[in-house]
């Protein structure tokens, strides 16, 4: 365990690997090529092939191959042991000390849980997640979404979906990150992104230390076509999302503890979509 925690450590002690392991944290459970991990890092391929190597000889990155492309995706299963090894060994035993927050094992309270879904230009897919947590669950949660690089409007597109759906969009508006950071902002507890994009990005750490996943949807307003097959892709995205977030909201998040709750949201994740 101490050889595979310092191969880690010294994996991680580089800057530029650091930032390719937080990236494929960001995107956990996708596997993201090599190319678009270049393009968000603004890396040169040599650089970040050296790097993936050296992080998967670490224990800390996968490597799949689809086609001609490789793909990578987090170790969290490393990443673990990395953690452990630092909270058992190194904090002698004392991981509440040490590391309070990730060994915390208290089940969240029973009380409305804060809900914060993140996409680029929060007009369509992120609107969509706060619409539908709202009206599937708005007794259990109070949903919001913001965007990093927000739109002025609302996709017309996805407004319709959602009027075609039966929601009330009297209330939506594109808000950025910014109105969810800083003094007077919500308690989050949740923060899901739901586009490739928005993950990517570097975002500050988040106060409190809510649970986080990727939800990564198509972007629907990039569909080309007729207006009913641009509708169709922002029917379908509708339709997964939708999916995720009837499975989120029959979590029993009050009698989890931190470790079961993120792994059962990963899970969410992970599941085909089906619309």
């Amino acid at each position: 365990m101490k050889t595979e925690s310092l191969n880690a450590l010294a994996a991680l002690s580089h800057s530029g690997r650091l930032d390719v392991f937080r990236l494929l944290m960001r995107r956990y459970p996708d596997a993201v090529p090599a190319g678009e991990i270049a393009d968000a890092l603004h890396m040169a391929p040599s650089t970040l092939s050296a790097g993936l190597s050296h992080l998967r000889n670490a224990g800390l990155v996968t490597q799949t191959r689809h086609g001609t492309s490789l793909l990578y995706t987090a170790d969290v299963g490393g990443a673990g042991r990395l953690i452990s090894y630092l909270g058992a060994d190194c904090c002698r035993g004392r991981p509440e000390i040490c590391l309070p927050h990730v060994f915390s094992e208290s089940p969240m309270t029973d009380r409305k849980y804060n809900v914060l879904f993140i996409c680029t230009g929060n007009s369509a897919r992120s609107i969509f997640a706060e619409t539908l947590l709202r009206d599937l669950a708005g007794d259990r949660f109070l949903a919001f979404s913001a965007g990093t690089h927000p739109h002025s409007t609302m996709n017309p597109l996805a407004l319709q979906v959602l009027t075609d759906k039966g929601h009330d969009v009297s209330g939506l508006r594109s808000k950025t990150i910014a109105e969810f950071q800083g003094d007077g902002a919500p308690g989050l507890d949740f923060v899901f992104t739901v586009c490739d994009r928005a993950a990517n990005e570097e975002c500050p750490p988040w106060p409190g230390q809510p649970m986080t996943g990727h939800w990564g949807q198509p972007d629907p307003v990039k569909a080309t076509g007729t207006e009913a097959e641009r509708l169709l892709a922002f029917q379908q995205v509708y339709g997964a999302l939708r999916n995720r977030i009837l499975s989120f909201a029959a979590l029993p998040v009050d009698t989890l503890d931190r470790a079961s709750l993120q792994a059962r949201i990963d899970d969410i994740a992970k599941a085909e979509d089906f619309t």
